[in-house]
């Protein structure tokens, strides 16, 4: 996951969260010239346009007030979207059931890239079954994770090696 740093996390997600919405996750990916911070939010009535830029200028206001952030980078406020990232265990446990795409660091049973139905959560570890194999997929050990949209399971897509 490209998981902002904790401090960024602790900064922001209150503002968020006060505002009303859920905080689904932050991206951070440092660059001297092109960085880039992406706050993905939602709620049950869905996001607007609005939505986001409310967001974007709270956030915004404190980023200049904190300071916490060396160099240029970009502030993206979003909607999770069709292909929701998880950034947390429990956005699995939330969405059993569904079809998920996960990237690993190291390979699991030979594989680098599993898609397939979230099955069950059991502590750290994510259970995912592509046609009749069945993965255990520690969290830590994903590089990215995100939903499949519903299209891609119709289709009976298989992931690569």
């Amino acid at each position: 996951m490209k998981q902002a740093p904790e401090h960024l996390v602790n900064l922001i997600e209150p503002i968020v969260e006060g505002l009303g919405y859920e905080c689904v996750g932050i991206e951070y990916n440092p660059h001297p010239r092109h960085g880039l911070l992406r706050i993905y939010i939602d709620s049950d009535q869905g996001i607007l346009v609005e939505d986001c830029s409310r967001v974007s200028h709270q956030v915004s206001g404190m980023l200049d007030v904190e300071d916490p952030i060396q160099g240029n980078y970009q502030l993206e406020v979003s909607s999770p979207g069709e292909d929701r990232p998880f950034f947390k265990v429990e956005q699995f446990e939330r969405f059993i059931g569904s079809l998920a795409q996960v990237n690993l660091f190291s390979p699991i049973q030979k594989r680098k890239k599993i898609t397939g139905l979230i099955i069950k959560v059991e502590g750290q570890n994510i259970f995912l079954q592509e046609d009749d194999q069945i993965f255990e997929v520690p969290f830590e050990a994903m590089s990215k994770a995100r939903l499949a949209p519903e299209y891609l399971k119709n289709k009976g897509v298989r992931s690569g090696k």
